[in-house]
């Protein structure tokens, strides 16, 4: 059977780059490319693929809530995170979030192959650099206290509220109420002491939630 693959990237560029070198591997498939991780989530639970390939920055769900919500709905798909971005704490999220690999994009044209082969098999991959970031942070990640950290509603929150959406916006995309939207939002403002919509974008920004 051919090796299924789903990309998520915002980018039609990247996305054509990785297509180009995935279909360089007899037997493997692209069956969905996507630009935000909505649809990326709604493509897997309709293709069920081997592995997804996950930009970390898309609009209206970004690529840590994506990959949870692609684990919960598909077990056997397993998630690469593809990033122009790296450092210790972004890798643990996600693999706190369910991926088993994170690849850096200047990394992908020696590494994209290899990354996905891995994890096909069921094998977690990491470049030489990423895994050196995985190994300064294990110790100290798991002393960490986790009060403060956002909850995976919040973080969508947060990333549709820095995008500029209105309550009324979010609610519709979210599937939930406006009082709803502003109980997560004075719970958000409240637990990461932040005083402004401002501060609120300025938090995203540096949290890798969104980005310029």
């Amino acid at each position: 059977m051919p090796v299924r693959i789903l990309i998520a990237d915002d980018h039609g560029v990247v996305r054509r780059g990785l297509r180009a070198l995935l279909s360089s591997r007899r037997g493997w498939k692209v069956c969905a490319e996507v630009a935000n991780g909505r649809d990326a989530v709604a493509k897997v639970k309709r293709f069920t693929p081997d592995v997804a390939i996950v930009d970390i920055g898309m609009p209206g769900l970004g690529g840590l809530e994506a990959t949870r919500q692609i684990r919960k709905a598909s077990p056997k798909t397993e998630v690469l995170i593809l990033s122009a971005h790296g450092s210790e704490k972004l890798v643990r999220e996600a693999l706190e979030a369910g991926a088993r690999g994170y690849l850096l994009k200047e990394d992908a044209d020696d590494s994209l192959l290899a990354a996905v082969d891995a994890l096909r098999r069921r094998t977690p991959y990491f470049t030489s650099r990423v895994a050196e970031w995985v190994a300064r942070d294990k110790s100290g990640a798991q002393s960490k206290t986790r009060r403060g950290l956002l909850t995976p509603r919040q973080r969508e929150t947060v990333q549709l509220l820095a995008e500029g959406k209105t309550n009324k916006e979010v609610a519709a995309i979210l599937h939930i109420s406006v009082k709803t939207v502003e109980t997560h939002r004075a719970n958000i403002m409240l637990k990461l002491n932040l005083h402004s919509v401002t501060d609120l974008v300025h938090y995203a920004i540096r949290n890798e939630i969104v980005h310029t």
